[in-house]
């Protein structure tokens, strides 16, 4: 591998003969990464988080699957979960700060059951990208109903672009 020097604090950079050719798959991670920067979870979402964003977001990992399989039963799986941590914390407003505090550990755990889902391949590395990528932006119970929202969004789209 050639090395050059450059102005980047960590000294030589690995650089590939190939660096300036397109690749295909950095491109969809690029897109896939451009998507997830518009799922924003926290005070005052996006108007259009719950409508185009989660449509879009459906369309791209529905067309963008290769050839691994997102189960419909993993995904309304994923969706349940959300809704039974929303229905605990957010059940009533006394005591639910209190209650994401006992539970986000919990909550967080969702990242590893993906992570195995995708390991047995009943989700791809897309779904289990985006759902990181939520799960990572609950940090209280206004953003954990946020995520459910999404979700939910998210799986009515998925049902018209998935093949489930």
């Amino acid at each position: 591998m050639n090395y050059r020097t450059t102005n980047n604090p960590r000294g030589n950079q690995p650089v590939s003969g190939a660096a300036h050719r397109s690749n295909p798959r950095s491109e969809a991670n690029d897109e896939l990464q451009q998507l997830l920067a518009k799922i924003r979870l926290g005070p005052n979402p996006e108007p259009e988080l719950f409508a185009e964003t989660a449509e879009q977001a459906a369309q791209y990992i529905a067309e963008n699957s290769r050839g691994e399989n997102n189960r419909g039963t993993q995904l309304r799986r994923f969706y349940d979960e959300i809704l039974r941590w929303n229905e605990i914390v957010n059940g009533t407003l006394e005591g639910r700060d209190e209650r994401y505090q006992k539970y986000q550990p919990l909550i967080r755990m969702l990242i590893a059951k993906v992570a195995y889902a995708k390991g047995r391949k009943h989700v791809d590395a897309n779904y289990e990208k985006m759902l990181r990528y939520i799960v990572a932006q609950i940090k209280d119970p206004e953003t954990l109903e946020q995520a459910k929202l999404f979700l939910e969004a998210f799986s009515g789209f998925y049902k018209v672009y998935g093949n489930n």
